[in-house]
């Protein structure tokens, strides 16, 4: 992978990863689905910001990685695009306090050591 190949990828996951910050933080602010406000919630999307803004973000972080399929394999791109799960992990720890176990650690490791073998080139 090429750096420039290696900055679409980092762009599509980081606007990804994004994504999900401000998915969260709007689903924090709507509080639990329950069958009696389904239908409240199901709207209350179109109005709430961090919702829109997190979809720009996925909008955009599709767009960064269609255009790094057009310039990368999609058995090295798919794969890389798991990073989107180590930030996704760290970004709840950072932001929202969640707990990392010591076998969720391991897992990160292991997403990782996988793309650095997949993408890494000769």
């Amino acid at each position: 992978m090429t750096p420039k190949e290696f900055g679409l990828l980092l762009i599509s996951v980081l606007t990804s990863v994004s994504g999900q910050f401000f998915l969260k933080l709007g689903a924090l602010k709507l509080g639990k689905v329950t069958t009696g406000n389904l239908v409240s919630h199901v709207l209350s999307i179109v109005t709430t910001p961090e919702l829109l803004t997190g979809l720009v973000c996925y909008g955009l972080g599709a767009i960064a990685y269609i255009l790094l399929l057009t310039r990368v394999k999609l058995s090295v791109a798919g794969p890389s695009a798991a990073l989107i799960y180590v930030f996704s992990v760290l970004l709840g720890y950072f932001a929202f306090q969640e707990s990392i176990s010591a076998n969720r650690v391991v897992g990160l490791g292991f997403i990782v050591c996988g793309v650095v073998l997949i993408a890494w080139q000769r």
